[in-house]
């Protein structure tokens, strides 16, 4: 006899609400693929609009002096397509702080729905070494004034 074999379940999706950074963008024509909807390398494009704003806010960024942020991962789940004409909305979080590192958890808001979702790992560089460096806690403070409004993960 065969075992089945369950798939992992999904987390639930996000609400736009669970987010405390939101930001609008625009479909372009220029955005859709053969198949006549956004084509999947236009949706990182979407993600940085809602991310780096914040990361450079003269006020409540992201930035520590003498060092540099670089993006070391992104997982992206496309949920659904996105059509031109419209826009859509783009909802930030932090989901982690680590040492040296936090995630965002992103996602794309379209009519209401969500499109996708992004985790989005970004490391905290010294400019003249190279080399990844302690988050120190004025940027810790920073982060976690963001923080996701609710675990996806808990429902």
């Amino acid at each position: 006899m065969q075992e089945s074999i369950e798939k992992p379940s999904r987390p639930p999706l996000p609400r736009l609400e669970d987010f405390p950074i939101r930001v609008s963008d625009t479909i372009r024509f220029a955005d859709i693929d053969r198949q006549g909807h956004v084509n999947n390398a236009v949706y990182p494009t979407f993600f940085e609009t809602g991310r780096v704003p914040r990361i450079y806010d003269p006020k409540e960024g992201f930035q520590v002096e003498g060092c540099t942020t670089v993006l070391a991962r992104i997982e992206i789940d496309f949920l659904k397509e996105l059509h031109w004409p419209g826009t859509v909305e783009i909802g930030t979080a932090i989901a982690e702080i680590r040492r040296s590192s936090y995630v965002f958890a992103q996602a794309i808001f379209n009519e209401g729905a969500c499109a996708a979702r992004a985790r989005s790992t970004m490391v905290l560089i010294d400019r003249s070494t190279r080399k990844a460096r302690p988050l120190p806690d004025d940027l810790v403070a920073r982060l976690e004034r963001v923080r996701m409004r609710r675990d996806p993960d808990a429902d």
